[in-house]
C-alpha cells in the first residue's frame, strides 16, 4: 500500500542519515551537535530554490549541492579548529544558528514554525502524489545505496585510515608526518555533503520542510541510531535507522491503544509516551547490548560458529 511503502522509504532516508553521521562518529571519531543542519540544508535549499526561482528539479538539486558543500567547508574549517567537547560545541551553535534563521522565517523564506510546503509544479510528475509513492520508495532505495557506497569507499580510502588513526591517537599520526586536519575535514564536509542529498530526497518524499529538519534535536536522534546499531558499523547504522524510524511510528499507535488505556495509571502515564518507552529501549541497549545490535548479531554468529566444530565431532562420535 501506499503508506506501507511511504513508512519504508522514511525508514531507508533514516538509515542513509544515520550512515552520514557514522561517518563522523564511527569512522572519525567526531561527536556532533550539528550535524542537521547539512541535512536541513538539503531539504530547506531545495525547497526555497524550487519556490524561488522557477528552476526545474535537476538543476535546482545541483545548485542546493553547491550550497550544501560550501556550507560544510566553510563551518567545518571553523568548527575543526578544536577537538573534543570544544568541537561538539561549535557544531551545536551553527545548527542553533540554522535553526533560528529557519524558524525567524527571513522574507517569508522558510515559512517559519509552519515549514515549507513542496513547489511540485517544478517537480516531475512521476514523484509527485499519493499514486507515486513507489516511484519515491524506488528514489530513496537509491539515496541510501549511493551513500552506502560512497561510505564504504571514503572508510576504505587513504583519508579514511588517516581519519580513523586520528581517533585513535591524533599525536602519533602527527609524528608520522600526516595532516590530521584535512582529513578530518575531508570526512567531515563529505558527512555533510552526502546528509544534504537525503535532507533533498526526504523533502521529495514529504513533501515540504519542517523545522525539526535543521535542529539539534533530529541530530540527537541520528546519534541514537548510531549507537543503537553499533558505532563503528555501517550495517549497524542502518539497523539502527530503520529500527528506530519503525519504533518511532509504531509506538505512537501503541501510546494512544485500548491496552495502554486499560492499564493502571501508574503505568498508563508513562506508557503513553512513545519516547519515554524509546528511551528505556535505548537504556536496555546500553547497558546490555554495548555493541549496539550489530555486535549482539556478531557475537550470535561467532557463537554458533564455535558450536558447529563441536556438533561435527558429536555427530562423528
Amino acid at each position: 500500500t501506499p503508506g506501507s511503502l511511504q513508512l519504508m522509504a522514511l525508514c531507508m532516508l533514516m538509515a542513509a542519515a544515520a550512515l552520514t553521521y557514522h561517518l563522523l562518529l564511527g569512522v572519525a571519531g567526531m561527536l556532533s551537535f550539528g550535524h542537521a543542519l547539512y541535512f536541513g540544508a538539503g531539504v530547506y535549499g531545495l525547497a526555497i530554490i524550487l519556490d524561488r526561482t522557477g528552476l526545474p528539479l535537476l538543476p535546482a538539486m545541483a545548485l542546493t549541492l553547491v550550497v550544501v558543500i560550501v556550507l560544510a567547508n566553510l563551518t567545518g574549517a571553523v568548527a575543526l579548529r578544536v577537538t573534543g567537547i570544544p568541537f561538539a560545541m561549535v557544531t551545536l551553535a551553527f545548527a542553533q544558528a540554522g535553526s533560528v534563521m529557519v524558524r525567524r522565517n527571513p522574507e517569508g523564506a522558510t515559512g517559519g514554525e509552519e515549514g515549507l510546503s513542496l513547489a511540485t509544479e517544478h517537480v516531475p510528475s512521476f514523484l509527485v502524489g499519493v499514486a507515486n509513492t513507489r516511484n519515491l520508495y524506488w528514489l530513496a532505495l537509491a539515496a541510501l545505496v549511493v551513500v552506502f557506497l560512497v561510505t564504504a569507499w571514503i572508510q576504505r580510502s587513504r583519508a579514511g585510515h588517516v581519519a580513523a588513526a586520528v581517533r585513535e591517537n591524533e599525536m602519533r599520526v602527527r609524528v608520522l608526518g600526516l595532516q590530521p586536519y584535512l582529513a578530518k575535514l575531508l570526512i567531515f564536509v563529505v558527512a555533510g555533503t552526502l546528509a544534504g542529498v537525503v535532507g533533498m530526497t526526504y523533502l521529495l518524499l514529504q513533501s515540504g520542510a519542517v523545522p525539526r529538519a535543521v535542529s539539534s534535536d533530529f541530530t540527537i536522534t541520528l546519534l541514537v541510531m548510531v549507537v543503537l546499531g553499533g558505532v563503528g558499523s555501517r550495517w549497524g547504522a542502518v539497523l539502527g535507522g530503520v529500527v528506530y524510524t519503525l519504533l518511532d511510528q509504531r509506538l505512537t499507535a501503541l501510546a494512544n491503544s485500548d491496552a495502554i488505556a486499560g492499564l493502571p495509571r501508574i503505568l498508563q502515564i508513562p506508557l503513553s509516551e512513545p519516547m519515554f518507552i524509546l528511551g528505556t529501549l535505548f537504556i536496555l541497549v546500553v547497558l546490555f547490548l554495548p555493541g549496539g545490535l550489530a555486535g549482539a548479531a556478531a557475537r550470535l554468529r561467532s557463537r554458533e560458529a564455535a558450536r558447529r566444530p563441536q556438533q561435527i565431532l558429536e555427530e562423528a562420535g
